[in-house]
């Protein structure tokens, strides 16, 4: 995939503000088109209070647009994508069309909502991980690749998670260098 490949980052209200930041500023870093975009006008509030102006709003976006759709996690954010059929259809229709989706945190339950994880190995947040039935799950791991689709833990493995998909979109020698000059282990 080209180093200028575009990604789109939905924000819902309640999104975990630590894993929107390191995954927006480390894609941005190694030079991918990143979009963020609110599922309704105006700012973003976080799960923690922490508040986002997203690039635009999801009704002015074309997701067939996009190379990947990356969701953030945190509990009330994950639970208002889920509950927006236009994330759903995205999600599905990135599957249908062999592009790459990536989840963090709760968010995997989004890709499980779909109906995109069952039979696929994942990872997820402790407190969801029994949710994800059908799932081949993976605890030991921070971050989970299969296939086209990727998932992480959460906000503590977030930079671990934007840098594989640095290496998914930019190549693993732009991803170790990233990884070198933010000194990410």
């Amino acid at each position: 995939m080209s180093t200028r490949a575009k990604v789109l980052v939905p924000l819902a209200e309640g999104f975990e503000e630590i894993e929107v930041a390191a995954i927006v500023d480390v894609l941005r870093r190694a030079q991918l088109e990143v979009t963020t975009a609110g599922l309704k006008p105006g700012p973003v509030r976080g799960a923690h209070g922490i508040t986002f102006l997203a690039d635009t709003v999801w009704s002015d976006v074309d997701p067939e647009a996009f190379d990947v759709l990356v969701l953030p996690g945190g509990g009330p954010g994950t639970q208002n994508l889920a509950a927006d059929p236009r994330i759903l259809d995205a999600v599905r229709r990135f599957e249908a069309t062999e592009r790459r989706v990536a989840a963090i945190c709760a968010a995997p339950t989004v890709l499980h909502a779909a109906g995109i994880l069952a039979g696929r190995s994942a990872t997820a947040y402790p407190s969801v991980r029994a949710t994800l039935r059908g799932v081949d799950l993976v605890e030991d791991r921070p971050v989970v690749r299969d296939g086209r689709v990727t998932t992480s833990q959460g906000p503590g493995t977030a930079i671990a998670f934007a840098l594989d998909l640095v290496a998914q979109l930019a190549g693993d020698a732009r991803a170790a260098q990233l990884a070198r000059d933010l000194i990410a282990r």
